[in-house]
């Protein structure tokens, strides 16, 4: 028999992704790479479209596709949280005031699409949520006392092989024992648990300076920063290499401070996370300035910026900075910047990044 004429069925199967359109194409391998706010405008083009963005299989891998920081929870001089977004037409949220959460709230933290507040009745209860679909979980009682203004961070990292967000909460406070103590929530115990670990010393942290980056904790303090390893549950003091002023972020998985002197950007990354422990007189650097960018000529803004203009945020490529009441925005990667314009945000809010994400919790 001649195997050689059987006519092949692949190119007559209309099921073969050679012969999809252009809107299966991008329904199949774009949307997932897009913000949640353009995803809601993107269910009315058609049925197929509204069907796929509804499932929660297409939330789960939206959340592992789009991580960029599309703008910033803050507070007013009221109190009450509201959202500063990068690009309004692209990043958003149906009720930046929190208003479906039993409680007026406090924000403390955020990572990649969930945001971490806290109430302000009763025992001052955590809530993780998600501002985009609404969904949010009480946390029960933590075992010690965290203080009026906690040092707590959320930590967050979408996995491909987990469809329920599994996330922890890590908060520093004063222990008894002249020190500090670290107590953890996981959500997939669903419970608190104190670390056997103690700092000792006089660590007085800064508590809205706290971030996660690869697996570390780190939150500013009075002469230093303190670090936080969630694997060994090991805690470590830094004397600092930069000046006392910046904020602390990550970029590009390395904890980075970020500081606006005069009219430049000044970049700081965490080269060498055990210079505590190596001999004295050693050369070898624990921070890098990687980046100095005339940020005046970018933003176009005047001379008041090298007097009354600081850093907010860093993460990514993303730096938001502040002159008075107006913030900018500065993309790194692309050199451009954009006016977020005039906000009221109280001056001992926590500013935090957001991900326009639809986890789903």
């Amino acid at each position: 028999m001649d195997r050689g004429k059987r006519p092949s069925n692949l190119f007559g199967n209309k099921n073969c992704k050679i012969y999809m359109g252009l809107k299966d194409i991008i329904r199949e391998n774009a949307l997932a790479y897009l913000p949640a706010k353009s995803l809601f405008r993107c269910t009315g083009v058609c049925r197929e479209w509204k069907l796929q963005i509804s499932t929660p299989f297409f939330a789960h891998n939206q959340s592992n596709c789009f991580q960029s920081t599309s703008g910033f929870f803050y507070q007013t001089t009221s109190g009450v949280p509201s959202f500063m977004s990068v690009d309004p037409m692209a990043y958003g949220v149906p009720d930046p005031s929190l208003s479906f959460l039993p409680e007026p709230v406090d924000i403390r933290s955020s990572s990649n699409g969930l945001l971490c507040c806290q109430g302000r009745t009763g025992y001052r209860a955590y809530y993780v949520c998600n501002p985009v679909t609404k969904q949010w979980k009480k946390l029960p009682k933590p075992e010690n006392d965290h203080g009026a203004d906690p040092a707590v961070v959320l930590v967050f990292e979408p996995s491909l092989l987990n469809f329920i967000a599994e996330f922890k909460l890590v908060c520093a406070f004063k222990s008894e024992l002249d020190g500090l103590e670290f107590e953890i929530y996981s959500s997939q115990k669903g419970s608190w648990r104190t670390s056997g670990e103690i700092c000792f010393g006089n660590h007085v942290l800064s508590p809205k300076s706290g971030v996660y980056v690869n697996g570390t904790v780190y939150w500013r303090s009075a002469y230093g920063f303190t670090s936080f390893d969630l694997t060994s549950e090991r805690c470590q003091f830094h004397n600092p290499y930069y000046a006392f002023g910046g904020v602390f972020g990550s970029m590009n998985g390395k904890l980075c401070v970020a500081d606006l002197r005069g009219h430049r950007l000044v970049l700081s990354v965490l080269s060498n996370t055990h210079s505590n422990t190596m001999q004295l007189k050693s050369k070898a650097k624990t921070w890098d300035q990687i980046q100095h960018d005339n940020i005046t000529d970018v933003v176009g803004a005047n001379n008041s910026w090298k007097y009354n203009g600081c850093i907010k945020y860093i993460g990514g490529d993303i730096v938001l900075a502040q002159n008075g009441s107006t913030y900018s925005s500065y993309d790194m990667k692309k050199k451009t910047a954009t006016t977020l314009g005039e906000f009221d945000v109280g001056s001992n809010s926590a500013i935090v990044g957001y991900v326009n994400s639809l986890v789903e919790l």
